[in-house]
């Protein structure tokens, strides 16, 4: 079992609960950017996280997002 198959089920809860997967903070307290159909928060920790308004579900920013 490869470390990526373990570490990937904890970053998908972590970003479910709403928290960076870096330092686990919570996102509603990280720097926002706000956006039309998406938020785009920036952690403590310097992870960028998109958060979509219709579904209010997070995920980690694609390098052309940042």
């Amino acid at each position: 079992m490869s470390l990526k198959n373990a570490i990937a089920p904890i970053q998908a809860w972590l970003l479910s609960q709403g928290r960076c997967v870096g330092c686990s903070m919570p996102l509603s307290g990280a720097k926002k950017r706000k956006g039309k159909k998406e938020d785009v928060f920036v952690c403590k920790c310097k992870r960028v996280y998109v958060k979509n308004n219709k579904t209010g579900k997070y995920r980690r920013a694609l390098l052309t997002e940042v």
